[in-house]
Formats: C-alpha cells, structure tokens, sequence
C-alpha cells in the first residue's frame, strides 16, 4: 500500500499546477524545513514550492504546524508500524530480527527526507518545545518501544544478557540518529561521511557482541585436600 512515507523522496522540484493533494504538500513542507528549518519556512512557500495558492493549503491543513505534525503521523508513523509487524511475525533468532529491523529503519530513512528530521528537531526544539515534544511521543518513544520488544524477545529466550534495557535501547538508536544528524549537517557541507550500511553494519557487530548472552562455564570440581 502507498503511504505518504513513500512520497517523501529526495527528487527535482515538481511543474507547478492548479491543485495539490495533501501529499504533495507534505513533501513540498518537509523539503523546506530541511532546506531551511522550521522557523525560515512559511506557509506560503510551501503553497508555492507545491505549485498551488496558500488559500489552498489552508483547505487542507490549519496552518505549519499541522503540516509538520501530518509529516510524522503520516511519514514517520507508518515506517513504524512496518517493523511492529515484523516483530509480531518474525520467527528467527532475536540477533537477525534486530538487524533487520535497524537495517530497514537506516534505509527508508536515509533514502528519503524523513532523515533529516533528527537535525531538523534538535535545532528547532527550545524554539518549538511543543513539536518537540510531539514528535518524542509520536515517532521516538514509539521506535524506543519497538526496540524495547526485541531486546526483551531475546532476554527471554536466553540469547542476550540482561542489561538495562532502557539504557540498551538508547544505545542502539543514537547512533542511527547522530547519522543522520550528520548527514544532514556536516555531510551536506561536504564533510566526508562514513557509507550509512557500513556504518551500520559495524554498530550492529559492536552492539550483538556486547549484547550476546555468555555461555555458562560448567564449574570444576574442588580439588580434594591431601592431608599428609
């Protein structure tokens, strides 16, 4: 099925026209919040970078704000909801189901503008604490709890330690989003960044080995006291 999360590609500016579906909005938004950051973008520049009137915009969406919050609903959202799916159904070892879901996650993210949202919020959040605030409870504790599932899924079935699992989640996320905060920061400036599957691949080498349940050493024997 086609989401808007689809849409969101990074792709030359459309022609301009008369009309405009409520996704072609929310693509024309999210390029300009990355372009420019919330704060720079005004709803008559989305209308026009969509090619329509900003009366029209307004038919669809009550002003920046709603078009920044449709932009998660229906971006972000979906992307997550993907991998719940796949967590329900996965019958493999919890290793595999962590790499792909992470390896999912890194590839409809860095292939599409939804990337450049971390960036976009850490420079935006002490200006907007509300969609801030927003996006930490529709997008971030949402992928925190998908994480959380996989990490218990392999605690109980004996093949990853028990560690702090909230501490474990953070872990495992952080990365994935600072590379993305690169990426669209200091790799868009031209500053070398690291191929995103490499870089993955080499998180998830470091972060299964730590997570890997020890196998238990059987204990030797005492050995017997000779008493001369």
């Amino acid at each position: 099925m086609h989401t808007m999360s689809d849409s969101i590609e990074k792709k030359p500016a459309r022609r301009r026209r008369k009309e405009a579906c409520p996704s072609e909005l929310m693509q024309s938004a999210i390029e300009l919040f990355i372009e420019r950051g919330y704060t720079a973008t005004r709803s008559e520049d989305i209308a026009a970078r969509a090619g329509v009137s900003k009366a029209t915009l307004y038919l669809y969406f009550k002003d920046k704000e709603a078009l920044f919050k449709a932009v998660i609903t229906q971006g972000v959202v979906p992307i997550l909801d993907e991998s719940a799916h796949l967590i329900d159904e996965f019958v493999g070892d919890s290793s595999t189901l962590l790499r792909e879901l992470l390896t999912r996650w890194q590839v409809r993210f860095n292939t599409s503008l939804l990337g450049g949202i971390p960036k976009l919020m850490i420079s935006e959040a002490r200006n907007f604490p509300e969609l801030a605030l927003y996006h930490e409870k529709i997008a971030y504790a949402r992928a925190r709890t998908l994480l959380g599932r996989v990490i218990e899924r392999g605690v109980a079935r004996g093949e990853f330690r028990p560690l702090d699992q909230d501490a474990v989640v953070e872990l495992l996320i952080a990365p994935l989003l600072m590379h993305f905060i690169w990426q669209h920061s200091m790799g868009a400036s031209g500053c070398p960044t690291v191929n995103p599957a490499r870089y993955l691949e080499t998180h998830l080498d470091l972060i299964l080995t730590g997570l890997a349940a020890q196998p238990k050493l059987k204990s030797k024997p005492a050995k017997r006291q000779v008493v001369s």
